[in-house]
């Protein structure tokens, strides 16, 4: 006899809110802690995520102030004491509002106690240029790259975000999941223009993926591009139109940005010779440069072509929709570079 496993599409906004809901209904101990995540006829935190939760668990939900190094401070407490919080932010920017609680004590209470203290404290954060100007715009990965003690992941699919959100909230250790605000998938009053399909198909069994693992999205053996969040998405685009000019390229999704899978990507370029870093954000400092850095130290005699990063320029993320589109790295930047490193 064959089983069939039922699967239904949802979108990335929904497949989060579906982690959360199971995870608070499978463990008593976790809860959600954030600004406007409750607010009875609102919209479920600024990104629909949290919509209807404080009907099914009113106790749980909790609406905080705009006090970030506060209502964080909550929720590292919380989490040395046993529970297990989820620790939201409206914008990914007012985490420097919160980066003595995430710096100083989440990531390092389990080192200064002899791993007598755990902090398992999730902390969402939406990222990415949209039209609202400098200080709602940053994407916020490179901050907390270099912070010992603390995961960093990025979520581009709806299956990811399931299953890594659900990992997190069992971990033991503070992780930080950045998602971008064009991949949500929002409906309503808090749809995006100019959104990329990031829906999946979620199978209804309970599942976990791994928060130190890569994603390969597309085989190829000429060139290896690695993006993530946004870019992951642009990554494969351009690697449709490089099958146009016979260009096979390999398409990774970082996924996990500390640790940083090198394994997987190593793989990769010994694979092509030839890699490309795709990031949204200023090039100077970014995760980029940590990824080329450290394929160089490890793979360094198997590279064919110098390293690329294609990222924005080192200036602050514009507010006119013309200069934000510059700002981006786009598919045809994206292209062109592939195309002159493989015919150079």
């Amino acid at each position: 006899m064959t089983t069939t496993t039922e699967k239904t599409r949802v979108s990335l906004a929904e497949s989060l809110r579906g982690a959360i809901t199971e995870e608070m209904a499978r463990d008593p101990k976790v809860f959600c802690l954030g600004e406007d995540i409750a607010v009875p006829g609102g919209w479920g935190g600024a990104f629909t995520v949290t919509l209807g939760l404080e009907e099914r668990f009113p106790d749980r939900m909790i609406n905080t102030p705009i006090a970030e190094l506060g209502f964080f401070g909550v929720g590292v407490g919380a989490a040395l004491m046993g529970m297990r919080p989820i620790v939201d932010v409206q914008y990914g920017d007012f985490l420097f509002l919160a980066m003595d609680q995430i710096v100083n004590n989440a990531a390092k209470m389990c080192y200064m106690s002899g791993g007598q203290c755990k902090v398992p404290l999730v902390m969402r954060a939406p990222v990415g240029a949209t039209g609202r100007g400098s200080q709602h715009a940053q994407n916020m990965e490179r901050y907390f790259i270099g912070v010992p003690g603390l995961k960093v992941v990025a979520v581009s699919t709806a299956y990811d975000a399931r299953g890594i959100l659900k990992a997190a909230v069992r971990d033991d250790n503070p992780v930080l999941i950045f998602e971008h605000k064009l991949l949500y998938g929002s409906k309503g009053a808090r749809a995006e223009s100019g959104a990329i399909d990031a829906s999946s198909e979620i199978p209804e069994q309970d599942y976990v993926l791994p928060l130190d693992q890569a994603a390969i999205r597309r085989e190829g053996k000429d060139v290896t591009i690695v993006g993530w969040l946004l870019t992951a998405h642009l990554a494969q685009q351009a690697a449709d139109r490089l099958a146009d000019e016979g260009v096979a390229a390999e398409v990774i999704d970082a996924r996990s940005l500390s640790p940083i899978d090198f394994e997987t990507i190593g793989a990769s370029v010994d694979k092509t010779g030839r890699l490309i870093i795709v990031e949204e954000g200023p090039k100077t400092g970014g995760v980029g440069a940590e990824i080329a850095a450290g394929i160089s130290e490890r793979f360094g005699d198997r590279i064919r072509s110098s390293i690329r990063r294609v990222a924005s320029a080192d200036v602050p993320v514009p507010f006119t929709p013309v200069l934000e589109n510059a700002y981006i790295p786009d598919v045809p930047r994206i292209t062109a570079a592939a195309l002159e490193m493989v015919r150079g």
